[in-house]
């Protein structure tokens, strides 16, 4: 309880403080605070910590602000919201919410308390049904309510914990008392964002997170990690775990991808997975790997479009008979949505006596409770301000608990921290404007914690990589493409530009800029034909045109090829480095800054930024990626889409309808990065034929097609399949490419000025590549990546009316 404070109390106090203080004099006298208690004193813990808040001044505490913001961002921490392309950032809070240990003493038996009560009760709602006859249970509600799935009936082994992972959102009412708002089953998330804001919070503030005597948090981690290993029913020596998410359209799939990269576990969506013969496996480019445990984060009726939802595409078919028949264990047990009923809170007394034999110690919140009050640092006021918290606490099953039945006292354990987010009472965390960490104080130096766990038995050494997921790989062949093709596309705009801006007349243009239009496809203002404006002929309509390619709306422009490429990286974020997504990041505040409404200048740079950021990220995965399997298919992506890209290139410079002049060639060189090496060798002189070499035979020039369609074979050789004795499709393409450049004839293709019949026969060569080469992504695709029809179900599970 906070009494009104005298100003006697404010001597000796921090400036933060004694502005916190005359804030809450002026606010609900008697409401519990965080910060101060009822003689205005700082509670155990905040001292050294806000002493150090003040130090830092106005400047400091700004800039403290704003590295934890460019971390925050740097590390890609958003949420993808559907109608966000971008995703949205959160704010992290500079100053966490510390408890101190008596006060999460208390909150941490009641969570247990719960989590045992719901497992139990679970255990009767799908099994023997006898709290339904005793009347203790709201029977028409839950059987009523969508959430609960007759098909789970029994799909829960006894042996096994329907409830291995519970987050529970609590607040601190008015008088300091812990009151649960809603329980969290189905998919609780924030583990993960509790834990990069602790790793933030530590590395934007060492020197206080080092001083502050605080509980760690990677020690409920590693247990976590140890239950889920034991839930497995086989290969309990090394079991295969998988994270099951709905996939980068998610909002919270930042925490799904670094969640699983921290368990070191797979990160899968549905159509990664196939149930045959009763247990469940994953489709890998080696085949069929069997899966031990699934780490759900897709709620309960999508998980399985054969039994339950029919019209989800997020599970896997069959999946609950998996469980049912112990083929896979699944964390949480499919059906306990059930146990999330707002109904269910007035029962819970009366089960927790009835079940445990104990008295409920965390009630749940009603519509009358008042919450206490807790300081956020407002970083452009400079000052601590009362606010409300919500605060979701994580509770985990002890791995040795796992297989024993009843429900002790030591069967589960939680967190120490949780994820704190600033709003009413109920605020979603999502629409919540800010976070904070969340602080226990502890009364011992708390060991170190290593992400690796000591090994408890001999280790298989895998090199290959042929355990990985064929969405995974197709996702990185096409991150591969995007990059290239996005590249390409930056090099055309910036020679565009470059060329627009010698021109400052409103009706002139030369032919060079018409040539690079038509490579960009650029041909009229309107992007539908039927509504199509005549060609473009003046500066200013050219312009207007080129400049277009730097919005939203042209689908071959800058922003639409960026956000393929971003939602292939986003599909396989835990396969990139560090510091490869933080240069996509980069790439991504770069290119959020693009506009139509962007000078020439400002545009012509912003591509050379562009390539400059896309060659640093494929730079980085190539030095940090291992090479194996998902490496070569983004290698190989990146290659043929170059390759094509020089092809038509070339192709357009010869069918055009001007005559080939300097300018031309020059482009073609700039744009293929080539201009440095044609000029070492041939000085400043022009030789079409020379270039054409440049381009197309000379196998020591990393841009030319020789070079590329070597290193495509070089990549596919090592691809799953290719040491069987008959060529494959895309392997017979590859080989018609390789044929149809080495078979040309290269003396009369030097001659193309005087010899007849020359420029026919370089257009034929061009086209003999195209062809093979345009259907070698068809081919790949179909020889190595899944492709999953989607289930349907063959009768309703609905009941008729």
């Amino acid at each position: 309880m906070t009494a009104p404070v005298s100003p006697s109390l404010l001597r000796g106090k921090a400036a933060l403080v004694e502005d916190y203080v005359n804030q809450l004099g002026k606010g609900q006298p008697g409401t519990f605070d965080a910060l101060l208690d009822c003689q205005g004193q700082l509670r155990p813990g905040w001292q050294n910590l806000l002493g150090a808040l003040e130090a830092l001044g106005a400047d400091g505490r700004f800039q403290q602000h704003e590295e934890i913001q460019r971390l925050l961002a740097e590390n890609g921490v958003i949420f993808n919201m559907h109608d966000d392309s971008h995703g949205r950032a959160w704010r992290l809070d500079p100053l966490p919410w510390v408890i101190d240990q008596a006060q999460w003493q208390t909150l941490e038996t009641g969570l247990t308390q719960r989590s045992r009560l719901l497992n139990a009760l679970y255990q009767d709602i799908y099994g023997s049904r006898t709290l339904f006859d005793a009347g203790l249970l709201p029977t028409q509600a839950i059987l009523a309510s969508p959430h609960f799935l007759l098909p789970c009936h029994g799909s829960q082994p006894g042996d096994r914990p329907a409830i291995s992972f519970h987050g529970v959102d609590v607040i601190q009412d008015a008088e300091g008392q812990w009151r649960v708002i809603a329980d969290r089953l189905q998919a609780p998330s924030g583990t993960g964002f509790a834990l990069e804001n602790r790793i933030l919070m530590a590395r934007a503030l060492p020197e206080m997170y080092r001083n502050a005597p605080l509980k760690r948090l990677a020690g409920f981690l590693d247990k976590y990690h140890r239950t889920l290993t034991a839930l497995a029913y086989q290969h309990r020596d090394n079991p295969s775990v998988v994270l099951l998410t709905p996939g980068p359209g998610s909002p919270r799939y930042f925490e799904h991808a670094y969640l699983a990269n921290y368990l070191n576990i797979n990160l899968a969506e549905g159509q990664d997975m196939v149930v045959r013969d009763g247990k469940l496996w994953l489709r890998t480019l080696g085949g069929l790997q069997p899966v031990d445990v699934v780490l759900r984060h897709c709620d309960d009726a999508y998980c399985d479009p054969l039994e339950l939802r029919g019209d989800s595409q997020l599970g896997v078919p069959g999946l609950l008979q998996a469980a049912r028949t112990g083929g896979v264990a699944i964390s949480n047990a499919l059906g306990v949505g059930a146990l999330e009923l707002t109904e269910l809170a007035d029962y819970l007394p009366a089960l927790c006596e009835h079940l445990l034999g104990e008295t409920l110690l965390l009630p749940n919140a009603n519509a009358d409770t008042q919450p206490a009050t807790a300081p956020v640092f407002d970083h452009q006021l400079q000052r601590l301000i009362p606010t409300t918290l919500n605060l979701r606490c994580f509770v985990s099953r002890t791995p040795a608990s796992v297989g024993m039945p009843g429900q002790q006292h030591s069967d589960y354990h939680v967190m120490p921290g949780g994820l704190a987010w600033v709003g009413a009472p109920g605020t979603p965390s999502l629409s919540s404007p800010v976070v904070k960490d969340v602080w226990v104080t502890a009364t011992t130096p708390q060991p170190h914690v290593s992400q690796l766990r000591q090994a408890r038995g001999p280790v298989v050494a895998t090199r290959d990589g042929t355990d990985l997921p064929s969405r995974v790989a197709e996702s990185l062949f096409w991150l591969g493409r995007y990059g290239e093709r996005l590249d390409a596309r930056a090099r055309l705009l910036r020679e565009a530009l470059m060329r627009l801006m010698e021109y400052d007349q409103d009706d002139i243009a030369d032919q060079l800029l018409d040539e690079l239009l038509l490579a960009l496809e650029i041909t009229t203002l309107e992007s539908d034909a039927e509504n199509a404006k005549p060609p473009l002929i003046g500066f200013a309509q050219k312009s207007t045109a080129l400049l277009a390619q730097f919005g939203e709306q042209e689908p071959q422009a800058l922003q639409p090829l960026f956000a393929q490429l971003l939602r292939n990286a986003r599909s396989v974020r835990d396969h990139l480095g560090d510091d490869s997504w933080r240069v996509a990041h980069q790439l991504r505040q770069q290119m959020s800054s693009l506009s139509p409404t962007l000078a020439p200048s400002a545009a012509r740079r912003a591509c050379e930024g562009l390539s400059a950021q896309l060659a640093a990220f494929f730079g980085l995965c190539n030095e940090t990626m291992p090479h194996h399997y998902g490496w070569r298919f983004m290698d190989i992506g990146r290659f043929l889409d170059r390759v094509l890209g020089l092809l038509s290139l070339l192709k357009l410079t010869l069918n055009s309808p001007h005559s080939p002049g300097l300018a031309l060639w020059e482009v073609v060189l700039a744009t293929t990065d080539n201009f440095t090496a044609y000029r070492r060798r041939y000085r400043s002189e022009l030789h079409p034929e020379a270039i054409l070499d440049l381009l197309l035979f000379d196998e020591t020039n990393p841009r030319s097609v020789g070079y590329m369609l070597k290193r495509l074979e070089r990549q596919m050789d090592k691809l799953p399949g290719s040491s069987s004795p008959y060529r494959n499709a895309e392997r017979r393409l590859l080989i018609q490419a390789n044929a149809a450049l080495h078979l040309a004839d290269i003396d009369r293709l030097n001659h193309l000025a005087d010899t007849p019949g020359a420029q026919e026969a370089l257009e034929q060569l061009l086209d003999d590549l195209i062809a093979p080469l345009s259907a070698l992504s068809n081919a790949i695709s179909h020889s190595h990546f899944s492709h999953v029809e989607r289930p349907r179900q063959l009768v309703s599970m609905e009941p008729d009316e």
